[in-house]
C-alpha cells in the first residue's frame, strides 16, 4: 500500500495547541494559527522578529519575559526540554478593545535537532490553562470552606495548616479535624482523598463530617475508622482514602491511635526523641474486598510533648524513599521543639516545603500535649 505524503506544514498550522518555532538566536521562524490567535498579533508582527519584540507591552526586565528567554536559552544550550509553568499573562479582551484579560499559560520549550546533531530550532508551546486555574480556585474555596477553623480545644494548644500545591492545577482532598470528646480528651485526625478538584473536595467534606460524628460515639479510633470505612463504601470516590486518627487522653497521658493506610503520626518527647506511631496501620478505606475490624495501639506521653499529624505532601518526594522524608520531619520537630504550636507549624512547613516547591497538597496539625 502506498503511504500518502504528509504535509507537515499543514499539520503544524492545524495543531489545536499554540506552537511556534524559534531559532537558537531567539528569532521566530514560524507560528501556527492558534499561537497567533493566543498572542492576538498578525503573522507579520511575529515571524522574523526577535522574541522580546513579540511582547511590546512588556518592559525588557519584566519577570515573565525574562523567564521565557531564560527557558529558551536553556533549551538551546543544553539540548533538553525546559518548562516555564503556570505563568500569568494579560492579553487584550477580543470582545472589549482596550481592556485586558487575565490568562494563565504553561510554557514548554523543546529542542529540535538538525542533521548535524545540533539544536536547529526550538519548539515553543504555550498552553492556555486559565479554565483549569479557575476550576482550581473554585475547588480550593470549597475545600477551605469545609475545613474547620481552629477553635479552642479545651485548655490545650494546637495549630492547623493547609497548604495547596504550588503548581498543581487542581486541589487535592486533604483534610484535618479536631473534636472535643467527653472528659479531658480530644480526637485529632488528618485524611487524604484520592483524586483532585471538586469531586475530591466533595468526598473530603462527606468523610470528614462522618468521622467527626463517629468519633463522638465510638469507643476508640479503630471503631471510628471501622464506621467510616463502612460509610466510604457508599460514597463514590471515597475508595482508598487514607486516614490517621488519634484520641488523646490527658487524664491517663496516653494516645490511642489507628491508621487507614496513612503516614504515621509523629510524637516528639521532651528529650527531643521522635517516635512514629506505626503500630496500628491497616489498608485505606474500602480497599479490602470485605469489611473487617481495624486495629489500634496505645502509647504514653509526658507533659510538654508534641503530636504532629500530616498528609503525605509534607514528606513524600519523587524519587526519594519515604524514610528520608520522615527523618527530615523528625529533625525539624526536634530543632523547633521549644516553639509554641503556631510557630512550630510554620517552622516545619518552611523546613519541609520550600516556597514554590510543594508538588502536593499538605495538611498539618500540631498539638502540644
Amino acid at each position: 500500500m502506498k503511504v500518502p505524503a504528509i504535509d507537515y506544514a499543514a499539520v503544524f498550522q492545524a495543531l489545536p495547541g499554540a506552537v511556534a518555532l524559534v531559532t537558537p538566536q531567539l528569532i521566530y521562524a514560524d507560528a501556527n494559527a492558534e499561537f497567533l490567535r493566543l498572542r492576538g498579533l498578525p503573522r507579520e508582527q511575529v515571524i522574523g522578529h526577535f522574541v522580546p519584540e513579540d511582547h511590546p507591552e512588556k518592559a525588557p526586565a519584566e519577570p515573565l519575559l525574562l523567564r521565557v528567554l531564560a527557558s529558551l536559552r536553556q533549551a538551546a544550550d543544553t539540548g533538553e526540554r525546559s518548562i516555564v509553568a503556570l505563568q500569568r499573562y494579560d492579553v487584550e479582551d477580543p470582545e472589549q478593545p482596550g481592556a485586558r484579560q487575565e490568562r494563565y499559560l504553561d510554557l514548554t520549550n523543546v529542542p529540535v535537532f538538525g542533521p548535524d546533531g545540533r539544536v536547529s530550532l526550538l519548539l515553543h508551546r504555550a498552553e492556555d490553562v486559565t479554565e483549569l486555574i479557575r476550576a482550581r480556585e473554585v475547588a480550593l474555596a470549597l475545600q477551605e470552606a469545609m475545613l474547620p477553623a481552629l477553635r479552642p480545644v479545651g485548655r490545650h494548644q494546637a495549630a492547623v495548616r493547609y497548604r495547596p500545591a504550588a503548581e498543581a492545577l487542581n486541589v487535592a482532598g486533604d483534610w484535618y479535624d479536631l473534636v472535643d470528646l467527653p472528659g479531658d480528651r480530644i480526637a485529632v485526625t488528618v485524611g487524604d482523598v484520592v483524586g483532585h478538584g471538586l469531586p475530591a473536595a466533595g468526598v473530603m467534606g462527606q468523610l470528614r463530617s462522618a468521622l467527626t460524628a463517629a468519633s463522638l460515639v465510638a469507643g476508640g479510633p479503630a471503631r471510628a475508622l471501622e464506621v467510616l470505612g463502612l460509610y466510604a463504601r457508599t460514597v463514590d470516590g471515597a475508595e482508598n482514602t487514607t486516614v490517621a486518627t488519634a484520641f488523646i487522653d490527658w487524664e491517663t497521658r496516653t494516645i490511642t491511635y489507628s491508621s487507614a493506610g496513612h503516614p504515621p503520626p509523629a510524637l516528639l518527647q521532651r528529650d527531643e526523641t521522635v517516635e512514629f506511631l506505626n503500630q496500628a496501620t491497616d489498608p485505606p478505606l474500602a480497599a479490602r474486598p470485605e469489611h473487617a475490624p481495624r486495629i489500634q495501639a496505645v502509647t504514653a506521653f509526658r507533659e510538654g510533648a508534641v503530636l504532629a499529624l500530616y498528609t503525605d505532601g509534607l514528606i513524600e518526594r519523587r524519587g526519594e524513599d519515604i524514610d528520608t522524608g520522615l527523618a527530615r520531619l523528625a529533625d525539624s520537630l526536634a530543632r523547633h521543639q521549644a516553639d509554641d504550636p503556631e510557630a512550630l507549624a510554620d517552622a516545619v512547613l518552611n523546613d519541609l516545603l520550600p516556597p514554590g516547591d510543594a508538588t502536593d497538597d499538605t495538611a498539618l496539625v500540631i498539638m502540644r500535649l
